[in-house]
């Protein structure tokens, strides 16, 4: 459900210097009318920004800001339990966005090994949004992927293309649609449609998501599974998330509970997590002031395996 690259692994994430703010809200709607549910793969975001993400081995990751439009990253990986490796990022952000033209993103990682993750987005107008994605593995081709999303006032549609090929005649087809019922209630859904050589078929999914004062429930549930989050913000500093995630294809089903503990006087923020299958982790960012730099140390535990993992992380700004 939600982002077709799902369907594929990926050789690695990237990881741009530019934060989700950096990227216009121009949707936001305070007039008083219904808002703009936003995209489909937002919908869980709230929740899953609760977690920790595992950390594993030594990262050093450098940001250099060589002008207003233009940065790079440079990240150092040592791994104890897969193979080290180096990446660069390089992100172009337009700064025409004040001068109301059309704003073009441009992000590139390729790590040493050769393989390349690439996204091109471009705002043609305050509605009408494009996005392309280009994965290689080595020398291959491993995913490309093409989405045109309009958003309305109070809806968002939006259909992805992925890895169409015409000499095996196969191709991946998405098509998302929410609609605000109301300042609370967002309904909508996504069809997935596959077509192979010598399999075709498709899956369609509801999704539904209500805000409360203080907290979020969003369900997605087909013939593919089903997915449920909540997510509570008990004060200014905790913030509680819980998910639970069905598979029909698997026949396995998961829950998990994370939370996220800010402590603005120690510059820290502290994240856990613990989930049915006994796997408990916890991330600490410490923001080293005044220097600019953020120190990430994790841990996870894997008590049905008997295996942990332990990571320690730098980023220089």
């Amino acid at each position: 459900m939600g982002s077709v690259l799902a369907l594929s692994s990926h050789p690695f994430q990237i990881h741009s210097p530019f934060p989700h703010s950096t990227i216009p809200q121009r949707w936001e709607r305070k007039d008083g009318r219904l808002p703009n549910p936003g995209g489909f793969d937002e919908l869980h975001r709230k929740c899953k920004d609760v977690f920790p993400q595992q950390v594993e081995g030594v990262k050093l990751t450098i940001n250099k800001t060589l002008s207003s439009c233009f940065k790079v990253s440079h990240i150092l990986h040592l791994s104890a339990v897969g193979p080290s490796n180096y990446r660069f990022n390089a992100s172009y952000l337009s700064d025409l966005e004040g001068k109301g033209k059309a704003l073009p993103m441009l992000t590139g990682e390729m790590d040493s090994s050769g393989s390349l993750n690439a996204q091109w987005l471009q705002l043609f107008s305050d509605r009408i949004r494009a996005k392309a994605v280009f994965q290689t593995q080595k020398s291959q081709f491993l995913t490309w992927q093409f989405e045109t999303e309009y958003r309305g006032d109070d809806f968002t549609a939006a259909v992805t293309m992925a890895n169409p090929d015409i000499f095996t005649q196969s191709v991946i087809m998405v098509a998302h649609f929410l609609q605000s019922m109301s300042p609370q209630l967002v309904l909508g859904g996504e069809l997935v449609y596959h077509r192979g050589r010598v399999e075709e078929g498709g899956i369609f999914t509801l999704a539904g998501r209500y805000t409360g004062p203080n907290w979020v429930a969003t369900l997605n549930a087909g013939k593919g599974g089903a997915h449920a989050s909540y997510y509570h913000q008990a004060n200014k500093q905790i913030q509680v998330g819980v998910e639970f995630e069905a598979s029909t294809r698997t026949q396995e089903t998961m829950f998990s509970f994370g939370y996220q503990f800010d402590i603005p006087e120690a510059n820290m923020v502290f994240r856990g997590t613990l989930n049915s299958r006994w796997i408990v982790g916890a991330v600490l960012e410490k923001r080293l002031s005044p220097l600019p730099a953020v120190l990430t140390l994790g841990a996870f535990v894997n008590h049905r395996g008997n295996k942990v993992q332990c990571g320690l992380g730098v980023t220089v700004a």
